[in-house]
Parts: C-alpha cells; sequence; structure tokens
C-alpha cells in the first residue's frame, strides 16, 4: 500500500519553525557558560593569590623579628653609648654588614636619637646611609614611640624599593636610637613570571607599589584627599608626591583582590576580558553547532520517516508473531515450572525421610555396637560378681572366726567392685539412650568443683599441678546438671589417665572464654597428646588406646553424644606445646532461669 505523498517530502517550513523556536537557547546557554567559567577563572585565581601572598607575607614576616634581636646586641648598644669613638663604629659597620650577609636583608643601619645613621651594612658603598638623616620617616617616629615601625618606600639614597622594620633602642626610659632593617621587594615581583594576568599591590593610599606591569608602578589607583597628599608629601614613599592615576578600563579586566589587613595593602590580580570571553565563545559556538546538527538530523530524520513507517508495519506484524510464541512457550515453562515445584517437593519429603531413617540408622548402629561387644561386657560384668562371691564367702568365715577387720576390709572391696558395675552399666545406658530435652541453666564453675572434688585424692596423689584461669563472675550455660559433671568428670578422668603416662612434672590446666556465640571451656594436659588415629576415631564407640582392664572406650564417644545432646560441640585437639586439649563449646543462658523443667538425667 503506497504511503500519502505528504510523507515523501521534507517540511522544510517545519524546520524554519523549529530553528527559530531553538535558537533562544543559545542565550541562556551563553549565561551559563559565562557563570561556570567565571567561577573556574576566580577559583584559580583566589588560589594563585593566596600563594602570592603568603609567599609575600612570609618575606616581611621572616625580617619582622630582627630589628627587637639585633637591638640587644652588646656591640649595638656600646655604639649608641659612644657614637663619637670610630673603632665602635667601624666595628658595628662590620657587625652590621656580616648579620646582612647572613639575613639576606638589603640594608641594616642603626640610627641615633636624632635620627642620624651612625652604621650600616652598606657602608662600603656609595650609597651608604651612614651619616644620612632619615628622621622624617614613619618608621624612625613610630619606634622612638615605642612602637614596631613600619614603612614602605624608595630609598632616598638607592632609589630601590623597601619594606622598613624598625625598633627602638632603650636604656631604662630613654631612648638611645633605633635599629632598622629594610627588605627588598623587587623579587616578589619576579616570582610573577610571564603570565596574562597581571600582579598588582596598593598600598593604603591605593598606589601600586608592586605589579608585573613597569608602567603601572606609582599610579593611584582612586582619587586622593588632600590629607593623603600631605601625608605623602611629608614621608616621600614615592619618586613624586602627587601619583598620576591609573588608565584602566574596567571592561577589559576582571579583578580579585585580598586585602592584608596588619599591613594595610591590598593584592590583585587583574584577568584580560578575552580569558573568559574565549571559551564562552567556544561553549556557544559549540552550542550554536550541536544545534544546527539538531535541525539538520531532525530533518534527516522527516525524510526518511516513510521508510520507519514501513518497517513500523513490518516489525508490528513480526512481533505479534513473536508474541504468539512467547506466549505458547510461557505455557510451556508455566507446565515445566509445576513439574519441577513437584519434584521440589518429592525432594523435600525424601530428604526429610532420609534423614529420620538416618537417625533411626545412628540409633540402631549404637544397639548393634552394644549387642557386638555384649560377650566383652558380660565379661567386664563377670569378673567383679565372681570376686564378690568370693569376698562375700570369705567374709562370712572372716566373721565366724571374729575378724572383724579383715571381713569389714572384704566388704569394702565387694563395694568398690558394685561401683565399678554400676559405672559399666551407667556409661552403657547413657551411650544407648536417645535424647530428645533440652538443657537447663547451670552455672559452670561449681559443676567443675564438684568433678574435680570427685578426682582430688587421685590427682594429689599422682602430684598432678592444677592450674585454673576462670573468670571469677559465674558462668551459666545451658546443659543438664548431672550430665555436666558426668561430661567434666569423665574428661579430667581421661586427662589423669594420660599423664599416668609422662614422669613429672604433670600439668592440668583449665580456662573458660567467653565468645559470641556462648562460653568455651578449654581442658589441658601435658601428656603424650592424640595420635593421628585417635584424633579421627576419638568419637566412635569402643575405641581406646587403653587395655581392657582400662576402660571400654566409650567415654569419649559419651561425652560427645551428650555435648550435642546439649546444643554444644566437643573438639578435640593437640597443644602446640605438646600434650591434648579439648575444648567444651557451651551455649550461654541466662542467670537462675531454666529454658525447660529440669530431667533427671541420672544414669
Amino acid at each position: 500500500m503506497p504511503l500519502p505523498s505528504t510523507y515523501k517530502r521534507p517540511r522544510w517550513r517545519s524546520l524554519a519553525v523549529l530553528a527559530l523556536l531553538l535558537i533562544p537557547l543559545l542565550w541562556p546557554l551563553h549565561q551559563l557558560a559565562e557563570r561556570y567559567y567565571s567561577n573556574e577563572l576566580a577559583e584559580q585565581n583566589k588560589q594563585t593569590l593566596d600563594l602570592y601572598v603568603a609567599n609575600l607575607l612570609g618575606t616581611l614576616r621572616r625580617y619582622e623579628v630582627l630589628p627587637p634581636i639585633l637591638a640587644d646586641l652588646p656591640a649595638i648598644r656600646l655604639t649608641l653609648q659612644t657614637p663619637k669613638s670610630p673603632a665602635r663604629r667601624d666595628s658595628a659597620n662590620r657587625l652590621l654588614s656580616q648579620l646582612q650577609q647572613q639575613t639576606g636583608a638589603d640594608v641594616i643601619y642603626l640610627m641615633a636619637a636624632d635620627g642620624t645613621t651612625l652604621a650600616a651594612s652598606n657602608w662600603r658603598q656609595e650609597d651608604s646611609f651612614v651619616t644620612r638623616n632619615f628622621s622624617y620617616r614613619p618608621y624612625f617616629r613610630e619606634a622612638m614611640q615605642g612602637r614596631p615601625g613600619r614603612f614602605f618606600g624608595l630609598g632616598t639614597t638607592s632609589g630601590k624599593r623597601g619594606y622598613f622594620f624598625a625598633a627602638a633602642i632603650r636604656d631604662s626610659d630613654k631612648n638611645l636610637g633605633v635599629m632598622v632593617v629594610k627588605v627588598d621587594l623587587d623579587h616578589t615581583e619576579t616570582l610573577w613570571g610571564n603570565r596574562p594576568e597581571q600582579l598588582l599591590v596598593t598600598d593604603n593610599y591605593g598606589v601600586v607599589i608592586l605589579t608585573s606591569q613597569a608602567d603601572w608602578r606609582f599610579h593611584a589607583t582612586r582619587e586622593l584627599d588632600n590629607a593623603e597628599r600631605t601625608a605623602i608629601a611629608d614621608t616621600q614613599p614615592y619618586r613624586i608626591q602627587s601619583p598620576p592615576p591609573l588608565q584602566l578600563k574596567p571592561a577589559a579586566w576582571l579583578r580579585q583582590g585580598q586585602t592584608l589587613d596588619e599591613i594595610g595593602w591590598t593584592v590583585s590580580i587583574l584577568t584580560p576580558r578575552s580569558q573568559l570571553d574565549q571559551p564562552v565563545r567556544s561553549t556557544v559556538a559549540v552550542g550554536g553547532s550541536t544545534l544546527l546538527a539538531l535541525i539538520l538530523l531532525i530533518g534527516l530524520l522527516m525524510q526518511r520517516r516513510r521508510h520507519y513507517l514501513e518497517r513500523i508495519a513490518f516489525d508490528t506484524q513480526a512481533r505479534q508473531q513473536l508474541e504468539q510464541r512467547v506466549l505458547e512457550r510461557t505455557l510451556d515453562l508455566q507446565r515445566l515450572n509445576s513439574r519441577l515445584k513437584q519434584e521440589v517437593l518429592e525432594r523435600e519429603q525424601a530428604q526429610q525421610k532420609l534423614v529420620q531413617a538416618q537417625d533411626e540408622l545412628v540409633q540402631a548402629s549404637k544397639l548393634s555396637a552394644l549387642g557386638t561387644m555384649s560377650a566383652s561386657i558380660s565379661h567386664e560384668l563377670n569378673q567383679p560378681l565372681a570376686a564378690i562371691r568370693s569376698y562375700a564367702d570369705n567374709a562370712g568365715v572372716l566373721l565366724d572366726h571374729q575378724r572383724n577387720d579383715d571381713a569389714r576390709a572384704n566388704l569394702k572391696l565387694i563395694s568398690q567392685l558394685t561401683q565399678r558395675m554400676a559405672s559399666i552399666i551407667a556409661h552403657l545406658r547413657a551411650f544407648a539412650r536417645r535424647d530428645r530435652h533440652a538443657p537447663e541453666s547451670v552455672a559452670l564453675q561449681p559443676a567443675i568443683d564438684d568433678a574435680l572434688a570427685l578426682l582430688a585424692k587421685r590427682r594429689q596423689a599422682m602430684q598432678v599441678e592444677l592450674i585454673r584461669d576462670l573468670p571469677d563472675a559465674t558462668l551459666w550455660v545451658q546443659a543438664g546438671e548431672t550430665r555436666l559433671r558426668q561430661v567434666l568428670g569423665n574428661l579430667l578422668a581421661n586427662a589423669l589417665d594420660a599423664l599416668g603416662e609422662v614422669p613429672q612434672p604433670r600439668r592440668l590446666w583449665l580456662s573458660a572464654e567467653l565468645t559470641a556465640d556462648g562460653v568455651n571451656l578449654h581442658l589441658r594436659d601435658n601428656g603424650p597428646g592424640f595420635s593421628q588415629e585417635a584424633l579421627q576415631r576419638a568419637r566412635e564407640p569402643f575405641f581406646t588406646t587403653k587395655t581392657s582392664a582400662q576402660g571400654l572406650g566409650l567415654g569419649l564417644a559419651i561425652c560427645d553424644t551428650l555435648m550435642r545432646a546439649l546444643g554444644g560441640e566437643l573438639l578435640f585437639a593437640n597443644h602446640p606445646d605438646g600434650g591434648a586439649q579439648l575444648t567444651l563449646r557451651l551455649r550461654a543462658a541466662d542467670q537462675g532461669i531454666k529454658t525447660q523443667s529440669p530431667e533427671d538425667f541420672v544414669v
């Protein structure tokens, strides 16, 4: 289907109207560019101005303290006290010349109370200050009045610009003279270099005293009144008494200044207006070019609009076909997603059944292990039973013969054998039990004390040194009262068994620390430590490095089972300094608050 003829010809009239609407946008662009580059130029000039001012003030302040210091030199005071002595004045001249070379000052000179120069560092030069009278200078009058003397001006002898610092030399209440240091400021102009910006330093009269343009020097930047003209005539800071005005076109320069209040000067930077106009014009030219390119681009788009309409029609048809395919694919994906959800649900159910089966398998493994070891357990129980029967028969015979002490000894042995049998049965019941109860709040230190008390006699008999590093404050943990003592007793007994294999000294360390997750209790000995196999199999039931008469290998397995049931963890390791180290990780509990009714953990 052919397109209308209006799409086939460019709309030049519309382009002309668009150009008339867009051209006024160049004016705000010009304003924005001028404001931006003005701020950039002002910031740049401010930094340059700060550097120059800092250098200028640093130069002046370096010499400001010299006159009071030099005024206290003995040679200077002796010269003022005997001003007619040629030897004293010659010595002062040489001293001031040496000081001038060391400090870098332009001239250092000594004035009598009447303003006559007695000695100067330039005493050998043709323009020497010696015998000249500068009493008309403001710095001399200020110093004689007891104030720090300061003054800028041209030297009447040398004709060089300088800044003068003066200080009075006093003897009690009497002014003997004035010490003056002149600083050369000509070099401060050379620091500016060849830059398009111009330096301008004016004094308190508004007269240019330092500048990068030599023909601006000693020109007035403002109109002087009669009082200022009279002051200039009296102090003679310049060659002329009436400085001519500085003829500058304000529109040609951008001025930025900073006032130095302590000396009454103003430092200014004059930037040519072209420094600002050039980037602004460039920005406006770029904007105009962009605007022209935009208008041409719009014309090109209008010219090709007909082709775009055709492509839009084709794209619309293709998009409809694509949407149809996407819809079909979406339905397929939804069906697939539904199947995946069903599979995930089935997998989760299978996982839960697997976990339950694993739990049952662990319990069954425990009981299977107990069945496997039934013969060994029967042997363990039959031995003490046979001994009990023998000791009981002997006790009856001993009682018949009135041997009460021997009979009592047999009864004591019978009691010990029954305790051993009860211990074996208790360990087996604790290992086989399936614990589903939550722990209670238990104080850790009393449980440790109870476990240590049960083994105190054995530890003392073995001469084992106990080293405790436990906090004074009670640590509350989530555990079972009886089970925690059972775990601690088992671990301490194992540590004493290990220490029995090494000679003295034998040591046992107990320490505890609070962590973000709870409480860590460390039990360490200096015994032989764990072998690599023991570290890997310590949690296995019936694994032991002892003989069958010393144990069944259920102690650490039961302790590990109890700790996991209490929500804690039992860690085995060897200490870097030697010996074994066991760590009980217990969960912290609130003081004296039980999370669930206590359970009888007696086995």
